[in-house]
């Protein structure tokens, strides 16, 4: 296939519409007019890219209607479809889709205000309030990272390595208001119900003494690895 094969049945798409459509004007691939309405210029590529991208940014210094049409593949959008949807939303570019001679508009352009996810921003911000320095580095992959909640479960891990104790206690002890709820929970596989009410440290736990002594050390805390 070449750029060229998807020319035609975008130009029917759009005549169909009551467009007049010519090609290569300029530097636009397609140019489609119809009546008073602002002109509509569409960018062909054979697979979405930041060249394509590009090309329609710049396109929109001319007009504000402006198209990017991709092959549509025999299993469909490959993957990151959402990705690209939302990052032609983002920039006010529409989306046309060819599969043979049909053609699917995916996305209209126009101007996009996003809405902010108020939610997760302020998971985020408080995230980053509540975590202690920074343990990790930036733009790495594969690697365990130290969280708000891993640090609190190290406090409580602190506190509990002499003995079995209160979970209220702990929570004051450790400073860690949800305590109680984290050592439920057990995430980590350190902490175990003795009593009602009362905690211990799993061996998983009395391990995690002695592996987590740097970022223990991190926190100011220090525990006595007593078996």
């Amino acid at each position: 296939m070449k750029e060229a094969d998807l020319s035609a049945p975008v130009k029917a798409f759009l005549e169909a519409q009551g467009y007049e459509v010519k090609a290569e004007i300029g530097a636009c691939d397609l140019m489609a007019v119809r009546g008073d309405e602002p002109p509509v210029v569409v960018e062909l590529k054979l697979s979405f890219s930041l060249a394509l991208v590009m090309q329609g940014v710049a396109r929109q210094a001319l007009f504000d209607a402006v198209y990017l049409a991709v092959p549509l593949g025999p299993k469909g959008w490959a993957l990151r479809y959402k990705d690209i949807l939302a990052l032609c939303r983002r920039l006010g570019l529409g989306l046309l889709a060819v599969r043979g001679q049909e053609v699917e508009a995916h996305l209209d352009p126009g101007p996009y205000q996003p809405r902010r996810n108020t939610v997760r921003a302020g998971r985020l911000l408080r995230e980053f309030s509540r975590r202690v320095g920074d343990p990790n580095t930036g733009g790495t992959r594969g690697i365990r990272r130290v969280t708000a909640y891993r640090q609190d479960a190290l406090r409580c891990l602190a506190v509990l390595a002499p003995g079995p104790m209160k979970a209220a206690s702990v929570a004051a002890a450790a400073g860690v208001a949800r305590a109680a709820v984290l050592m439920r929970d057990d995430h980590y596989g350190w902490f175990e119900r003795e009593a009602r009410g009362i905690y211990r440290l799993t061996p998983q736990g009395r391990a995690a003494l002695r592996g987590e002594a740097a970022e223990l050390a991190r926190l100011g805390l220090t525990a006595p690895t007593a078996e």
